[in-house]
């Protein structure tokens, strides 16, 4: 659906895009991560036909971005970081006007006003948007980038600043709009989000590729599974062939990163009179694997 090739995006000098390769053929969820100034907002906006590449292509869903960037636009729904709503309007007259703006009937307007609104549990009781809570100015934000029902949706920080109850509704409803064959490419600071939902993601440094796949591969990538065993035992002292013992909640716990050594260990807690309560499994997160690509310069 998105082929991108060599994306380059210069600004007065300075280069925000080093020529970034993009390919997503199928709907899913793509998160686009990075540290701050790497890139990740300048590639939303060509993606959504807002910024002109300096060189590359890029084609989605048969449409050549770049040269019509129009009809691209008619396609996708653009959520930006910030929501720049029209807080004199009501609720149901924003959404009018885009629905006018994207040719749709006002029958058409109303019953997918009607259907967003209710299943992004927004009730506004006719308010003005400036009445309304940041929570719910984002769902606004979000029934409009829907409004046309769009296959493409780009969301930046889709729940930046919202509060915990929110934010997880919001993440929820991404998942159902993934399950009705949309596909979705977010950008967010918060990398447990984009790692609980993706199902590829692109790290960015400076403007550049570092890495990209999907979360297995990343996590094949960036470090194998790591073994934590919790346990409690009298005297850890007595523990003198394992290093790295942490002490955690009344309890103690150390890593290990093979078989071999899981099993060394819990054999070598249980004679010593310790108790092994429970183990657990884990992969690098996503937070582990940007602060491995670090900041370059």
């Amino acid at each position: 659906m998105i082929h991108g090739r060599g994306i380059r995006k210069e600004f007065n000098g300075f280069t925000a895009l080093k020529g970034v390769d993009i390919d997503l053929s199928e709907s899913g969820i793509y998160g686009i991560i990075g540290h701050n100034g790497a890139g990740k907002t300048t590639l939303l906006k060509i993606i959504s036909g807002l910024l002109t590449p300096t060189t590359g292509t890029l084609v989605i869903d048969g449409i050549d971005a770049i040269a019509d960037p129009m009809a691209l636009k008619m396609r996708l729904g653009y959520l930006p970081e910030e929501s720049r709503l029209y807080d004199t309007m009501t609720v149901d007259a924003y959404l009018n006007f885009f629905g006018d703006i994207y040719g749709m009937t006002r029958p058409e307007i109303q019953r997918r006003s009607d259907d967003l609104l209710s299943s992004l549990s927004l009730d506004h009781n006719g308010k003005k948007i400036g009445e309304l809570s940041k929570g719910m100015r984002r769902k606004v934000a979000i029934a409009r980038s829907l409004l046309h029902d769009p296959d493409l949706l780009v969301y930046d920080e889709a729940t930046s600043g919202l509060d915990p109850m929110t934010s997880r509704f919001i993440t929820g409803y991404l998942r159902n709009l993934k399950h009705e064959g949309k596909t979705i490419i977010i950008s967010a600071h918060n990398l447990y989000q984009v790692e609980e939902i993706s199902d590829w993601v692109l790290i960015l440094s400076e403007g550049e590729e570092v890495a990209s796949g999907s979360m297995g591969e990343l996590r094949e990538r960036f470090g194998s599974i790591t073994y934590v065993i919790h346990f409690r035992i009298d005297d850890p002292a007595s523990l003198p062939g394992i290093g790295g013992i942490i002490q955690d909640d009344g309890m103690y716990r150390v890593s290990v990163k093979t078989l071999p050594e899981l099993n060394a260990a819990t054999a070598h807690i249980s004679s010593s009179g310790g108790r092994v309560e429970r183990i657990e499994s884990r992969y690098p997160s996503l937070e582990e694997m940007l602060m491995a690509v670090g900041k370059k310069g």
